[in-house]
């Protein structure tokens, strides 16, 4: 019989049935996709390795001998994505520690022409001053918590992740909880309130006002740059408004005229600053209580290449 009639009788040819069996898991994949670069990316502080984690689940995905037999898809690529990020995270931790600087997240920077239906994953699950809390946990702590905490996974299945006990996981979330609750803002701000402050921060910046820029600040407000060695940035954390709004001020009138952009950083209010030169920046504010409670720049042009083209 040829395709042909195999077409007239209504039956699918053995290459037919594995066509179609491709196009479906294809479907299902992509319909998983923004979880699964959001369960990567907050374990890991990085799109480009979240993006190669799932990329590796898709591979091994197809590489089973019948992917019919997986019951629950999403459960199997989230379990294979956070092992492998997992691993991606442990061995990041190595080269961190050689890292020149501040090690800072990879941002995720999104315009205001932007549909407010595709930031669905630009949440508080992926904030700037989670990742920052998160960088202080073990791998192990941190899968726990942002798998049980962030995403909902029971922890028997985050067990086998870990290669742990349900006990022990449990435990370990439990620890983590209470650093990120002691690392988040007290007091967050809204989406409002967030964008106040931020243009209020850039009109101080562009005027040269001190006391304005201070009035912004938390007292005990932290400053964070990162260049990883291959442009200028601060050489370490600074805090304390009274030190940190000079600093600014003074960086602002060495670099020349700024390109000053408004933008979404991990789901909050942000810029984008274009110096003379051309480096970009990206700039993200924690606020906490109606002020500005952390500033994370990032200058590292490795962690930028993602950012879009906002011309």
């Amino acid at each position: 019989m040829t395709k042909r009639d195999a077409r007239d009788t209504g039956r699918n040819t053995p290459r037919d049935t594995a066509r179609d069996t491709e196009e479906l898991l294809a479907r299902s994949f992509e319909a998983n996709r923004p979880r699964l670069l959001r369960v990567a990316y907050t374990m890991t502080g990085s799109l480009v390795e979240a993006e190669d984690c799932v990329q590796e689940a898709w591979l091994r995905l197809r590489r089973l001998d019948d992917p019919g037999t997986v019951r629950d898809l999403t459960a199997w690529l989230t379990t294979t994505v956070s092992r492998l990020a997992l691993d991606a995270l442990s061995s990041a931790r190595a080269r961190r520690e050689q890292y020149v600087g501040t090690w800072l997240p990879e941002p995720l920077v999104a315009d205001d022409s932007h549909d407010p239906a595709d930031r669905v994953t630009l949440d508080e699950s992926v904030s700037m001053a989670l990742l920052v809390v998160l960088e202080r946990l073990s791998p192990a702590e941190r899968t726990a918590f942002v798998l049980h905490d962030v995403f909902s996974v029971p922890f028997p299945e985050i067990a086998e992740v870990v290669g742990r006990s349900a006990a022990a996981v449990r435990q370990l979330a439990s620890r983590a909880r209470r650093q990120v609750e002691d690392g988040r803002p007290r007091t967050p701000a809204t989406e409002a309130e967030q964008r106040e402050l931020v243009d209020a921060f850039t009109a101080a910046c562009q005027d040269g006002d001190l006391p304005g820029l201070i009035a912004l600040l938390d007292p005990d407000v932290v400053l964070r740059g990162d260049g990883g060695g291959k442009v200028a940035t601060l050489q370490h954390i600074e805090r304390e408004a009274a030190r940190v709004a000079p600093m600014i001020l003074a960086h602002s009138d060495t670099v020349g005229p700024l390109d000053i952009r408004p933008v979404e950083v991990n789901g909050a209010a942000g810029l984008t600053i274009r110096g003379a030169d051309g480096q970009l920046s990206v700039m993200s504010f924690t606020v906490d209580a109606g002020r500005i409670s952390a500033i994370d720049i990032m200058r590292n042009p490795d962690k930028l290449a993602m950012v879009p083209d906002l011309d």
